[in-house]
């Protein structure tokens, strides 16, 4: 029993569909009502598309589990419609600490620009936000959330899935156009499918003990420790999360026991000599973990997409599996979606796998090189480390190579088949592949920010400095863009407020910073187009309709 958290019991529901006298057919099916499974349904249901989640528990996950959320993740968040709740609960946090040995080495902070809406990270436990996604897909008509359903046949043929799903009333049959597997790292639709993850198993464990303290013993920062006196030899990791609750994850070593080290006799010793005789704490919860990095070759069989977990796994340090996993689902759901309506190829869908191995791989790689750092596995990768630290606290050309878990950036999709190359010479961060950067905005004479306003459409930006730059042929060109069958909403960026004559799809966005200009390193003319899950695709320094069709077009795969 947690002291922190009830956990809700949702009940087995019957479904119309195990009464029908044929199979029920659904556009979209996802398996596992987990973050990364919910989140797709829930972009979804937002779309207007019928979307059924099958899951086999009866309540959100045990334990606090991922508790990470980068600022990526909460723009997604946002968009979904859960990204303030999340925020309001969870504990906010820019600022991380190194310390080696009894020394501080140094600090980073993760929101290195001012006027974001979100912060670099947030912490929560898992099971809040699996909370608040499911009150989410309760409120979407168009989602149906069924508990007590597990999928244990699965067949595809060129046109359609089959599922045979288990429940407390038996079994019943289903079928879909496309099927979701987010079921975990144990996928069973994957094994159904033949089909297997491959990679890495680090031979190490780590204890995970979450505690119950007095706020004020430590801010809300990331802090990390490499052979802390209190763990001798090992690594030490410390999260505050919301309810007074801290995460505290120890290196135990491949040798430990996981069975012993999980009893409170063992854990409640070690929490002790961290944080001394004198604080009280409550212990919670604990695990024993290890961990592996791999994936699928492939996150597409015909007509079934993996993502989260069940495509591919990285170690927890850098936070970067949740995190990677819902830019899964932002950057599958618009495509099938396009695709859907008749409006893209269904080649389109193969851009899936192919994006989001490139960002596996990225994050894979980041994950190994954190480990191999946090534990290395001989003498010679030891002292190396080791000599790293004592460098750092004095020396900032050493600090860069200290790795004490790189934590989650969303990976730039430099390479992608979907991006329009630049013509022009742009000098700034954000590039075709990486998500749009964020900034204060009025809109109608509202505040909001730039990425709020992003998202589920095709977007662009057209920057001017006086109504001398819009000319009327622009704007006529701006509203035929809008009233496309897959349309471009635009925003014509200004820096003051301005009596503009504009048509339907077309907003005055006032960039009252200044930062959003400055960031794009926009100038006058400047025109940036966006994908619905809020990727720039394509810029270009002067508006040009032709243009601006060939880019969508091969956004879209065509």
């Amino acid at each position: 029993m947690f002291k922190t958290y009830t956990y809700p019991e949702f009940d087995y529901t019957r479904s119309a569909d195990q009464d029908a006298a044929t199979t029920a057919h659904h556009p979209v099916i996802v398996v596992g009502a987990g973050p990364i499974g919910m989140a797709a349904a829930i972009d979804f249901a937002q779309y207007g598309v019928d979307v059924v989640i099958l899951d086999d528990r009866s309540t959100v996950s045990v334990g606090s589990r991922a508790v990470c959320y980068a600022k990526r993740f909460l723009d997604i968040s946002d968009r979904l419609g859960l990204g303030q709740r999340a925020v309001n609960k969870g504990v906010t946090w820019n600022l991380g600490r190194v310390f080696f040995e009894d020394d501080e080495i140094y600090n980073f902070n993760m929101l290195l620009e001012e006027h974001h809406r979100r912060p670099g990270f947030i912490n929560l436990q898992q099971y809040y936000l699996e909370e608040y996604m499911v009150d989410r897909v309760n409120e979407l008509p168009a989602a149906d959330l069924r508990w007590k359903n597990k999928v244990t046949k699965v067949q595809q043929t060129v046109d359609i899935v089959r599922l045979t799903v288990e429940t407390p009333e038996g079994p019943y049959e289903l079928s879909c156009d496309y099927l979701l597997a987010c079921d975990g790292a144990t996928s069973n639709v994957r094994f159904q499918c033949g089909l297997e993850s491959k990679g890495q198993i680090f031979h190490d464990r780590f204890l995970i003990a979450d505690v119950i303290m007095d706020p004020k013993k430590f801010p809300a920062e990331r802090w990390f420790w490499f052979k802390p006196p209190f763990h001798e030899g090992q690594s030490t990791l410390l999260h505050r999360q919301a309810d007074n609750l801290w995460r505290i994850d120890f290196d135990l070593g491949w040798d430990a026991d996981p069975e012993e080290e999980k009893k409170p006799e063992n854990i409640i010793p070690r929490v002790k000599a961290f944080l001394g005789d004198e604080v009280d704490f409550e212990l919670e919860w604990a695990s024993v973990y290890t961990f592996t990095c791999r994936r699928m070759d492939e996150f597409r069989k015909g007509r079934i997409f993996f993502a989260g977990d069940a495509a591919h796994q990285v170690s927890p340090f850098g936070a970067r599996g949740a995190n990677s996993g819902i830019e899964d689902a932002d950057n599958l759901v618009w495509k099938i979606k396009a695709v859907m309506d008749g409006l893209a190829p269904a080649s389109l869908l193969n851009s899936y796998s192919d994006e989001r191995t490139f960002a596996a791989d990225e994050n894979i790689l980041n994950s190994t090189r954190s480990t191999d750092f946090i534990t290395p596995k001989n003498v010679q990768n030891k002292a190396f480390r080791d000599a790293v630290l004592k460098l750092a606290k004095n020396y900032t050309f050493a600090r860069p190579l200290v790795n004490s878990g790189r934590l989650s950036v969303p990976p730039i999709l430099t390479e992608s088949a979907l991006n329009t190359a630049d013509s022009s010479n742009f000098e700034c961060k954000i590039v075709p592949g990486a998500p749009c950067t964020d900034g204060p905005i009025l809109l109608n004479g509202e505040e909001t920010f730039m990425l709020t306003e992003l998202g589920n459409t095709f977007n662009g930006l057209l920057f001017i400095d006086s109504h001398a730059n819009l000319d009327p042929s622009v704007v006529a060109q701006l509203a035929e863009l809008a009233q496309q069958a897959m349309p471009v909403k635009t925003f014509i960026v200004a820096s003051h407020e301005m009596d503009l004559d504009l048509p339907e799809g077309v907003e005055l966005a006032v960039d009252t910073k200044g930062v959003v200009k400055q960031r794009l390193d926009a100038q006058a003319g400047t025109f940036y187009l966006t994908r619905p899950d809020q990727l720039v695709t394509a810029r270009m320094r002067t508006f040009d309709k032709a243009a601006v069709d060939a880019a969508q077009n091969k956004a879209l795969g065509n």
